[in-house]
């Protein structure tokens, strides 16, 4: 399974990087504004910056919501970087959007993905990734974990080599979840890849093995 960072925020992702498990990374338009960067050059110089940083793919989004506009856009941000993924939402124009681009040899990620129906649109289309938001379903009081096991399901019977990118996952416990379910890829802020180095036996069993160390060579 594939471990991607969804931030914008260039320290977090060069400690990822430096964790040694980072596989890529996912952004959009209000991970940018959290980070303050705005403006057309601004933006695009910031996913440079990303990409120069990590290698592996990067999700950029695009922000209009026509084919023209969408196919404009993607293709302005594929060629900043060979690691670009355009980041397309899910809507009628997106769909035809990852089309164009799945036949023209740039990558995609399907975005704002609440069904299983709308994921298979997307994979039908030629998507490189879709990405079901986990937490935002189980704020609404859906299951997202469910969701995510239906689309592993239903690409595994068809072989679509389209990748489930479980997105908006919110601790631990749905990254282990989304790896028990066969998820492709995970994206999740910082805290939620690094809390899986911690547990309390851990920092005990350390602790105790620290202290007898320097019981008998003190």
């Amino acid at each position: 399974m594939k471990f991607f960072i969804d931030t914008a925020n260039l320290k977090d992702i060069q400690e990822a990087v430096e964790l040694g498990v980072l596989d890529g990374v996912t952004t959009n338009p209000s991970l940018m504004a959290k980070e303050g960067i705005g403006g057309h050059d601004n933006v695009m110089a910031h996913y440079k910056r990303i990409c120069e940083l990590v290698d592996g793919d990067v999700s950029a989004e695009v922000i209009g919501t026509t084919f023209d506009e969408i196919v404009r856009e993607g293709e302005a941000l594929a060629e900043l970087h060979p690691n670009i993924v355009v980041k397309v939402p899910m809507i009628r124009d997106g769909i035809k959007a990852i089309k164009h681009f799945s036949e023209n040899g740039i990558k995609t990620n399907c975005t704002l993905i609440f069904s299983a129906g709308q994921a298979l649109l997307a994979a039908k289309a030629g998507a490189t990734y879709v990405s079901p938001f986990v937490g935002r379903l189980d704020d609404i009081g859906h299951d997202g974990l469910q969701l995510i096991e239906q689309i592993v399901n239903i690409f595994g019977n068809y072989g679509y080599p389209t990748q489930v990118l479980a997105a908006s996952l919110r601790h631990v416990p749905h990254l282990i979840q989304c790896a028990e379910i066969g998820a492709d890829v995970v994206t999740c802020p910082l805290n939620v890849i690094t809390g899986l180095l911690s547990h309390p036996l851990t920092d005990k069993g350390l602790a105790t093995f620290l202290a007898d160390h320097k019981r008998v060579n003190a």
